[in-house]
Parts: structure tokens; sequence; C-alpha cells
């Protein structure tokens, strides 16, 4: 008998800890960040795993271009006080993909971030856990066949890789 996948609700419904294990591998970062947002802001502790392999749809040049578009903006103050920080590592591109989708004006956004990890692969301490793929997230149901990768993204900005 085969069982229908469950949907991200179905799945909280049965829950009995409120933390929750995602695997970002093939998901499209804005969607994936918007369901994190939503899960972080009900009260769940949310760990994302494989956020390196997260997608982001578009062309290659167009995606790494605008990424880099920050990296140009100059100052003349202090550079490093001042001026836009974009984030290089794929860890902090997610956090501030999810950053983005939460409230800002008030202390319930910035609690709500701090129940947020991510990971690059799988760690120790969730090699034996069930981790989860949200469906509706996934590049595989895109129409549009043209994505790259979180890590490669970072590449291009400058991060130097662990064991990629």
């Amino acid at each position: 008998m085969t069982s229908e996948p469950l949907t991200i609700y179905e799945y909280l419904a049965n829950l009995k800890r409120p933390e929750i294990i995602i695997d970002a591998e093939g998901a499209v970062l804005g969607r994936l960040a918007s369901y994190v947002a939503k899960l972080l802001l009900m009260g769940f502790r949310v760990h994302v795993i494989n956020v390196e392999k997260a997608v982001i749809t578009g062309d290659r040049k167009m995606v790494v271009a605008s990424y880099k578009l920050l990296l140009e903006v100059k100052t003349h103050k202090n550079p490093y006080r001042h001026s836009p920080h974009r984030p290089r590592n794929p860890i902090l591109i997610f956090k501030k993909a999810v950053k983005n989708m939460l409230p800002k004006d008030n202390w319930y956004g910035r609690l709500a971030l701090k129940r947020l990890r991510a990971y690059i692969g799988v760690p120790e301490e969730f090699k034996g856990k069930e981790a989860i793929k949200i469906v509706d997230t996934l590049a595989e149901t895109l129409k549009r066949t043209e994505y790259v990768t979180v890590a490669e993204v970072a590449k291009e900005l400058g991060w130097k890789g662990i064991g990629l």
C-alpha cells in the first residue's frame, strides 16, 4: 500500500516536539525561505541541512550578476562599517533570505530568527534522524529548467568552500 507524501501541515499536526529538520536539496531558495519563516513565526525550532544544494531559478549569468551587484557599491566612509554587506557563505545567503521574510520592526522577528539553524551538508547529530523535504518548494515541479545552486553563487562571490 503506497502512501501519499504528507503536506507540511499534516506533518506538523503529527509532530511531538517543536523541532523540525528540513532537507534543502533541490528546493527553490525563495520558496523554502518563506516556508521556514512561517514555521519560525509559529514557534518551531528549524534545522535546515544541505543549504548549499538549494537552487535559485533563472539564467546563471543573471543570477550571479544580481548577487554581485552590491559588491560593487562604494562609500567614502569606512566601508566595513557603512557599506551594505553581501553574504558570501551559503548559510548566510539562506539566512538572509529568511530574515527578509520575517517582521523587521519588532522583537518577534529577531526572536524567530534565533530559532533557525542552517548547515552545509548533514552534520553528525542529524545523520540518523528523519529530514523532511517540502514538496511545494522542489525545483522539479517548475516548468523552468534553468537554475543555479547556492554553492555555485557563493563560489562566484568568493566563498572558499568546504569540501566542494
